[in-house]
């Protein structure tokens, strides 16, 4: 075995999430409104602007979306860390009995769990409670700004595939050329995300593309149907 540093799947998670869901948002939810708008029987001058608009509109609101909800997670383990130093500063002792309970909980023996308390206690008492009773480690941590600019950049990358067919296909050929060029993007976006996160492959792109289908078919629908109505 080598002593050297592991790199392991799980330390991609916190910016492989943000990356995979921006991606996937940006590439389905831009290639949906242009087959909707261009159902519809508008002008490629028009599903070119709302394509544009989408990808703008799609960043900014993944980039917000995605600090907030990650910064009330930061504000949440912040809150029980200020906690957490509080009781370790009221009742210390009472502390290091719950950290050996919680490690005799797991399987240690009594003796030996107090050992470990101890010693992890006079190492770190902050971190040993974070880790153990918390669930609060390095890797699981809340990172706003990481996963705002890379849920934002990914959308951005996404959404401006869809667009390339808007401004290169023609206006008759436009829908089926982006379905296609769609679900061979997400179908590789499947395929690159299982294997960064050690995922099986096929499952993976089953589940994206399907998903990604439906969402086209449904506004291409409604795209289609508000076209019958205006004529």
């Amino acid at each position: 075995m080598l002593l050297g540093k592991q790199t392991h799947y799980i330390n991609r998670i916190g910016w492989l999430r943000a990356a995979v869901m921006g991606a996937n948002d940006g590439i389905v939810s831009t290639a949906s409104l242009i087959i909707g708008v261009a159902a519809a029987g508008t002008a490629q001058s028009g599903i070119l602007l709302a394509g544009s608009a989408g990808l703008i509109a799609g960043a900014m609101s993944m980039a917000a979306g995605e600090y907030v909800s990650v910064s009330s997670q930061a504000d949440s383990e912040n809150a029980d860390l200020v906690r957490e130093m509080r009781e370790l500063d009221v009742d210390p002792k009472g502390e290091l009995a719950e950290l050996s309970m919680l490690y005799q909980k797991r399987g240690i023996s009594a003796k030996l769990a107090a050992q470990v308390a101890k010693e992890l206690t006079d190492h770190n008492a902050l971190e040993a409670h974070a880790r153990d009773e918390l669930g609060i480690t390095d890797l699981s941590k809340a990172r706003p700004v990481q996963a705002a600019v890379a849920s934002a950049a990914t959308f951005s990358l996404g959404a401006a595939l869809p667009l390339t067919a808007v401004i290169f296909a023609s206006l008759d050929q436009l829908i089926w050329i982006t379905t296609v060029a769609t679900i061979l993007v997400l179908g590789a976006l499947g395929y690159i995300s299982a294997i960064t996160g050690g995922a099986p492959v096929r499952k993976a792109i089953i589940r994206i593309t399907l998903w990604g289908a439906a969402a086209m078919a449904a506004t291409a629908i409604v795209g289609w149907l508000f076209n019958i109505a205006m004529s």
